[in-house]
Formats: structure tokens, sequence, C-alpha cells
């Protein structure tokens, strides 16, 4: 037996090499110390930055009430080796080893956590005064823009649109929103709950333009497919993001159609000793009858979990949550849980042009997922429904004035 096989075969002995410095990754490494995990762990980060969290990026950050999202992890007194600035080239799973320009890395287990990756706007790379928002570099850049109160067009009504736009106009710059399809977060709810949401843009002050597209960016100005002019000082696109997976495309790692990398239910690849965890990774879910690729906060908190205890343990544990996200918006709490695609029926809780409301999906009468504006109660007590797969009451759960947990049949 080799010297090489013999780490292996002892988890003590072992050396577990995290690609991704963000929050699947640093929590991967928290995780395996918390464990007990007694091995070498080494975190690579393509960013210079000490490793930090995204979310305060589109709020805080970018407004200048705090200089930085830094987590408040000790790498240093857990034993966590951090490679910082040092971009992952290539993974030969073969060789147990990851191509870096600094020279190989080897490793016994592997964890890919590299994220996603902003989508651009086709023609607008390199074009000065085009914005992405998705790293602390990006909010650094953006920030003078919302400091001097300029006209500012936002490309995409989704999520980190709608917040970006949200931090533009506290801080005082003309907004207009424009979007390709015919309401906000067009991909990610539907038609008669998402358009409701349009009127938070008038409400807030912002102009939110649909069936738009965006044809050139010239200086100052955008220009839309009807020929319209929006003066634009800067112009921030927020059109979805990918799984950041381009360095994996000759490893022989088995790749999805969002070209994620697809793992088991124990977050294994399709290569030994390797797992995947976070934005780059799709897990097939029991709970739901389908593969989910889930780009939000919590299954980036939650997954790595899981990764450490199958890397520590014996026996595999399972990953099958129900996800969970949020947002700030146009001074509202928004919250989700679940999965709706497949639900046969939607009911309301509550007024939805009004300041608080709630949708609810069911299938088969049981509570598969759960929108809430402003009622972050109905939230905290959806999501142990949803866990639990509870059977509903529809005229029980349709009552506002009723605690959810009070709609059970």
């Amino acid at each position: 037996m080799s010297e090489q096989t013999q780490e292996r075969a002892t988890p003590a002995g072992r050396r577990v090499v995290v690609v991704g410095a963000g929050m699947a990754g640093v929590q991967t490494a928290v995780a395996l110390r918390e464990q007990g995990f007694t091995g070498t762990v080494t975190l690579i980060g393509a960013e210079p930055h000490q490793p930090y969290d995204r979310p305060p990026l589109s709020k805080a950050v970018l407004l200048g009430k705090a200089d930085g999202a830094a987590f408040e992890v000790d790498f240093t007194a857990l034993g966590v080796e951090l490679l910082l600035g040092r971009e992952a080239l290539a993974v030969r799973p073969a060789d147990h080893a990851i191509d870096t320009a600094e020279g190989p890395v080897a490793y016994d287990v592997l964890v890919l956590a590299t994220g996603a990756e902003p989508i651009t706007l086709p023609g607008t790379e390199g074009v000065p005064g085009v914005h992405l928002l998705r790293t602390l570099d990006d909010a650094a850049r953006l920030r003078p823009v919302l400091t001097g109160q300029r006209d500012v067009v936002v490309v995409g009504a989704g999520w980190i649109g709608a917040e970006f736009a949200t931090a533009a106009r506290e801080a005082g710059c003309a907004v207009t929103v424009v979007e390709a399809a015919d309401r906000p977060l067009a991909g990610a709810l539907p038609a008669e709950v998402a358009a409701y949401m349009a009127d938070w843009y008038t409400d807030a002050g912002a102009a939110l333009r649909t069936h738009a597209r965006v044809t050139r960016v010239e200086p100052g100005a955008v220009v839309l497919d009807d020929a319209t002019r929006l003066p634009a000082d800067a112009v921030v696109v927020g059109i979805g993001a990918r799984p950041a997976t381009a360095r994996l495309a000759d490893s022989g790692i088995a790749l999805g159609a969002h070209r994620e990398v697809l793992t088991d239910d124990h977050l294994r690849t399709s290569a030994p000793d390797v797992y995947a965890v976070g934005d780059c990774a799709s897990f097939p879910s029991a709970r739901y009858g389908t593969r989910l690729l889930v780009h939000h906060w919590d299954n980036a908190l939650q997954g790595p979990r899981t990764v450490a205890a199958n890397i520590i343990g014996e026996t595999p544990a399972v990953y099958d949550p129900v996800p969970y996200f949020w947002s700030e918006q146009f001074g509202r709490f928004v919250q989700y849980a679940g999965h709706h695609a497949g639900a046969d029926t939607l009911l309301w809780r509550g007024d939805p042009t009004g300041p608080a409301w709630s949708v609810c999906w069911l299938r088969e009468g049981r509570l598969v997922a759960l929108l809430a504006v402003g009622r972050p109660r109905d939230l905290a007590q959806g999501r142990r429904l949803l866990e639990a797969g509870a059977l509903m009451d529809p005229e029980l759960l349709a009552d506002p004035a009723r605690p959810l947990k009070a709609a059970t049949a």
C-alpha cells in the first residue's frame, strides 16, 4: 500500500481541499472542524480578499454603511490553511490534484464550492459604466455611483436587480429598471403573484419598463429595442447567474443542463473523493421529486454540514432540504420557502395590494411552498409545516388571521 493510499485510508491523516472561499466553502471548512475532523483543511479562493459574505454587498457595503463583509471566522484557530488570490485552473480527479498558476495542490478529498458567476449583457463586456454586482470589488466600484446620486439603469427585475434598485433609490439616484419579460421576477414566481410586485417600483420612485430589451449602451445612455434612449451614468446588469464550473470542462466530472455539477443525495459527484456544494451544484430531492439547483444563501449554509458529515462519517448523510431565501426590497421583507413547481393549488393569505400578505402552494393538499411578504410568522411556521409535509385545510389556510400552524387538516 502506497503512502498516499495509507493517508486516504486514515481520516486523521487526510487532506481536504475546498475550492471556493464563499459561504459554501467557508462553512465546509467550519463544519469539518465542528464535527471533529482532525486532518488538514485547505481553502482555496480566487479573490485576494479575506473570505466574505455576499448579501451585505447589495445593502450595507453598497451604501457605505460597512467597509466589508468578512466572515467572523478565525481560520488560524481552526487550523484552516487559506490560499487566497489563487484561482483553480483545472481539476484532475485521476491524480487527486488541482492545478493553479502557482502550481498543483494535492488532495485526498476535494469539495467544489465554486459558486455562481453573473451572466453578462451581450456586447457590454468592458464597456465603461457597465457594472455587475457579485463581488466586493464590484460593490466598491458601484459605491461612488450611489454617492453621486447619478442616473442609473438596472437591467433585469429579478432579486438582485430589485435589491440594487432599492439601494440606489435610498441613496437618491434616479433609477430605471429594464425587464425583458412582462413582470418582475418572471423567472422565479408565477404571473399572478409577481404582478403585484410591479407597483413596488412605482411606490419607491423607480421606473419599471417591462417588455423592454437593451439594444446597446452608449456613453451616458441605454438604447432600447424600441429606440427609446434612457439617461444612464451607470448601468447595472442583474440578469441572472450561472454555476462557475468552466474550469471543470475537461475534468470528467459530470455536469448538468445548466453546467452545474451533478451530485447524488449525499452531495458526491461522479468522481471518487469529490463533493460539490452550494450554487455550483444540483442535487436530487426526494421531497420534491426532482433535481434542484438552488442559488441562495441558505443552501450554501446548510449543504456543507452534510458534506462534512459524509467526509467524516461511515454512514452517508442525505441532503434533502426545504429551500429557503429572503430578499429586502423597497421597504419589504420577502421570504420564500419550498419549491412550488408541480403544485396544484395556490392560496392567498391577505391582500396582495397591502403591506403584508402570503401565498401558499399545495400539492394534493400538502403544503409545498410559501411566499411571505411582511409576514415572518407565516414563514417561520410554514417552514416547519413544509419539513413535515403537513396536510392543510384550504379554508383555514386562506384566513390570514389564523396562524398557519392552526390550519392543518
